[in-house]
């Protein structure tokens, strides 16, 4: 058996999310499954890097699936492509050593969120950005991230009541404002269910004057998901790059 490892990019718009689900075939990972399968002639099993919700788009999605057949990376990767729909693209394809796992062999990974403050939401952009039509206090915002960086229990960012791990690290989160859209950019080791729009929305709170950033380690001790911020739309959500 051969290891590849799959970059891909897509629109999560009208998908259910990553993750392959007995009630649905409108998720990512069973179009990836059903298209390589289409290609090698017998079922496969694609693992991702993670779960990303309905409606979260990736710029940088990390798939590994293991075939019996040698392929030529980019061969495979044109072959796949042709299959795929316009909303779905692998970006690179590549022979790894066996004991690569896109899941578990991850060391971290970035994501981005976008906001957009303007009054009516951009005609181009308005499936990509959560339009929020406030003014934000970027600086408040970012005076809130010293209390989120470092290791910690994030059980209060997570919509995920059946998990008892919910330590993870964040190494930072870098807040820019371009004319009247907001980019917020998370790099941590790994996030949990929710937790990157659980973020996004109390830092909007603070942004807003709603809440204040001096009680976030408040929250963080409680433990207790409804002292948080409320959870972001998915659709300005991507997953921006995984780390090896």
């Amino acid at each position: 058996m051969r290891n590849y490892k799959l970059t891909i990019a897509y629109d999560g718009s009208r998908y259910q999310g990553w993750q392959r689900q007995a009630t649905t075939d409108n998720t990512i990972q069973y179009i990836m499954e059903w298209s390589l399968g289409r290609i090698v002639g017998y079922r496969v099993q694609v693992d991702g890097s993670g779960r990303t919700d309905s409606g979260v788009h990736a710029r940088g999605q990390v798939a590994s699936v293991k075939l019996s057949g040698l392929y030529e990376p980019d061969e495979l990767k044109a072959a796949l492509n042709r299959y795929l729909p316009e909303d779905i693209r692998v970006l690179k394809v590549e022979l790894v050593k066996n004991n690569f796992h896109a899941r578990k062999s991850a060391k971290g990974k970035k994501y981005e969120y976008y906001i957009d403050c303007r009054e009516k939401p951009d005609v181009f952009s308005r499936r990509y950005c959560y339009h929020y039509p406030e003014k934000l206090d970027i600086e408040a915002m970012r005076d809130a991230v010293k209390y989120l960086i470092g290791v910690k229990n994030f059980a209060s960012f997570t919509d995920n009541k059946e998990t008892n791990d919910t330590v993870r690290r964040i190494y930072n989160i870098k807040i820019v404002r371009s004319g009247e859209k907001v980019r917020i950019t998370y790099y941590g080791s790994g996030f949990l269910y929710h937790m990157v729009r659980i973020l996004t929305g109390t830092l909007i709170e603070i942004g807003t004057g709603r809440r204040d950033a001096s009680k976030l380690p408040v929250v963080i001790a409680a433990e207790d998901r409804s002292l948080a911020g409320f959870l972001a739309p998915a659709r300005g959500l991507f997953l921006r790059k995984v780390y090896y």
